[in-house]
């Protein structure tokens, strides 16, 4: 929040400056504002209330400025609703009632380049005899043209190594009082070490490394790329590192076909149920992260729409009713494992997929479905307010 309040942007703001510029606010009690005029502020002052939900979404930050005399002159009320996605109260407001007033049937978008479902997406795909990162790519280029399309998925990847590259050479204890080792630079440095390759299940313990290296990242409060949230970050690199190391002919062209297959499953999981731990538990974020890596890289080993589409469900089936407890409110116990287990998961779900023929009794929208009505049931206590589950039957050290 200072980062921001300062005029930094969470995709160029330097590593440095993460670590050093609360300290110094903190100390001095002043904020250059957007980088331009000094404000005094407390940051004492900024409470974190769990307990405290606000109409439309959990996850609310609400803004006071005061005068010099100490009276309030403004307020705000921003929510993040998942996935790096901020909007405010009045947005929301607006778009719930614009909702409201739509027809059953409205569709924002032409209807030939249009889908609110799998199931719709799957029609795209047999209509025109394309694949679901081709439906993905055309929905896009309604919006860009294709260079910067392609340049962008490609900077996203980019990140994605970038952050998994600075997580396997730091070491040290993750900040946050819960003195958790950073583990993924030890298993890197023993990796890399190994001279014998005839261990079958190899290529797991790297991405077993890749997923700790981004959620180690994270939780030191480094750059990651929500995919599609902080907390399950590290399982859509960990899985696009194992296509690009591990499987033969891997290239740019895979990269962006992967993501984009990925990105169709998270649009489809956002639309339709959350992909927000304070609204559905960690299913909504582990769970969607693990469909759409699953996704993904049915996508570039060749695997039919239906395919794809059925390795989604299982990556989403297999996380359903997953609760979010962090200990101590931090995304470290259990959350940077998590990620290395759907990680896993996510291979074994497509590969699980391409070795069928893409029929299957529950279809992705079902459990898009079940996840959202197993989300609206789920106890407050499991949805990131750590005042349930592991988080109150660890010790916090």
């Amino acid at each position: 929040m200072l980062l921001g309040l300062s005029g930094y942007h969470p995709e160029t703001v330097p590593s440095s400056v993460v670590t050093s510029l609360p300290t110094t606010i903190t100390a001095e009690g002043t904020l250059l504002l957007l980088g331009k005029k000094s404000v005094v502020i407390a940051t004492d002052a900024i409470s974190f209330q769990p307990r405290v939900s606000i109409d439309y979404h959990p996850n609310a930050l609400r803004f006071r400025a005061h005068n010099s005399l100490g009276s309030e002159i403004t307020n705000a009320v921003y929510f993040s609703i998942g996935g790096g996605f901020v909007a405010s109260e009045a947005e929301l407001k607006e778009a719930e009632e614009f909702v409201a007033h739509q027809p059953a049937n409205h569709h924002p978008l032409a209807p030939a380049e249009h889908f609110e479902t799998a199931e719709e997406l799957l029609e795209l795909c047999q209509r025109d005899g394309i694949s679901i990162s081709e439906v993905m790519l055309r929905d896009e280029l309604k919006d860009r043209p294709l260079d910067e399309i392609r340049n962008r998925i490609l900077d996203i990847a980019r990140a994605m190594n970038e952050c998994i590259d600075a997580g396997c050479i730091t070491g040290g204890i993750l900040p946050g009082g819960l003195n958790v080792p950073r583990r993924a630079q030890a298993l890197f440095q023993a990796l890399s070490a190994e001279t014998e390759h005839n261990d079958p299940l190899r290529a797991l313990d790297w991405v077993n490394l890749y997923a700790l290296a981004v959620n180690e990242e994270n939780a030191a409060g480094h750059r990651v790329v929500t995919a599609p949230t902080n907390g399950a970050a590290g399982i859509v690199p960990a899985v696009l590192r194992y296509y690009r190391e591990f499987i033969p002919g891997a290239d740019d062209e895979g990269t962006i076909k992967f993501l984009l297959a990925a990105a169709a499953v998270g649009t489809l999981i956002k639309r339709n149920a959350s992909i927000s731990g304070a609204e559905v538990g960690c299913q909504g974020e582990v769970g969607s992260a693990c469909a759409m890596a699953a996704a993904g890289l049915a996508e570039v080993l060749g695997g039919t729409p239906e395919q794809v589409e059925n390795a989604a469900e299982i990556g989403m089936e297999h996380n359903l009713g997953l609760t979010c407890d962090p200990i101590g409110g931090l995304v470290q116990i259990p959350c940077i494992e998590r990620n290395a287990i759907g990680a896993v998961k996510a291979i074994n779900a497509a590969r699980m997929a391409l070795r069928g023929d893409g029929q299957h009794l529950v279809s992705l929208d079902m459990v898009i479905k079940t996840m959202k009505e197993t989300g609206k049931d789920m106890h407050h206590h499991y949805k990131e307010t750590s005042i349930g589950g592991l988080a109150v039957n660890i010790i916090e050290c």
